[in-house]
């Protein structure tokens, strides 16, 4: 890859996601173009560029976020956060339901990728609040993923670490042509909505705040002032006393925010605030 090919694609992706590529990101960069080089029949890099510099390369452009954005995820990643929603948050927001009357218990998935966030999510308030309506939201930039999440079929390994009793209840195993196959429950992915979103470029069409927001390894592809624009955006759709969860490789602590550090990758707005 040409560095005015690689500075090229560098900018239209910051331009389009925000997300700032960096020379470690040259290689990542390389190879997943090359699947859409073998898609589009693209002889070279230099003949792609061209194609994305075409009128009409709309379609192809969002194709080139899908592969860049897209980021390897499993069932209950990064523990630690789920266990936090089971013996803090949720025990909490529950009694505050009660004494605020919320109509329903709302949890965002930022950054939902393939879905087995959302519905590890969508599993813990199950397991934990069997008697309290609930709702999650899941938003990510590519349609190509978020089509794979609304599906919620995924290979069976993905569940072979999780307790057996939490796999039949939540999961229905294929059989014939989907031998090797699992997929999640009716009961939970009618209770979890999927829609495409830019988590920079405009506001959610939410109309109401969320409980609980999980923005997970997706600020560490952002330079500090979008860092800190998302986190504003986040910290706006939050309750007061409501909890941002981000992933553990990230931290906010070099950048201006006003929530207050309750532990590692776990944040809360001020109630006052």
């Amino acid at each position: 890859m040409r560095d005015s090919e690689f500075e090229f694609i560098r900018g239209l992706v910051y331009e389009h996601s925000r997300i700032n590529l960096g020379p470690d990101k040259r290689e990542l960069v390389s190879t997943r173009l090359g699947k859409r080089l073998r898609a589009t029949k693209s002889e070279s890099l230099t003949a792609y560029c061209d194609l994305l510099k075409s009128p009409g390369a709309d379609d192809e452009l969002g194709n080139l976020i899908d592969v860049i954005s897209t980021n390897h995820t499993f069932f209950f990643r990064e523990q630690a956060h789920f266990d936090f929603l089971k013996e803090t948050a949720l025990p909490e927001m529950a009694t505050r339901m009660q004494k605020e009357r919320w109509p329903k218990l709302r949890v965002w998935s930022a950054a939902s990728s393939s879905g087995e966030e959302a519905y590890s999510i969508a599993i813990t308030l199950a397991t934990n609040l069997p008697h309290t309506p609930w709702q999650i939201e899941g938003t990510d930039i590519s349609h190509r993923i978020l089509d794979k999440a609304k599906r919620a079929v995924y290979d069976a390994d993905t569940v072979r670490n999780l307790p057996e009793n939490l796999v039949r209840a939540h999961f229905q195993r294929g059989f014939g042509p989907q031998d090797g196959q699992i997929r999640v429950r009716q009961e939970l992915r009618e209770r979890v909505n999927f829609s495409h979103l830019n988590l920079l470029e405009g506001e959610p069409e939410f109309r109401d705040p969320f409980q609980i927001i999980f923005c997970r390894n997706v600020m560490i592809y952002f330079d500090r002032p979008t860092q800190e624009e998302l986190v504003a955006r986040l910290t706006r759709r939050l309750v007061p006393g409501g909890y941002l969860l981000v992933g553990h490789s990230e931290s906010l602590t070099n950048i201006k925010h006003t929530l207050r550090s309750i532990r590692p990758a776990t944040y809360q707005r001020p109630l006052a605030g």
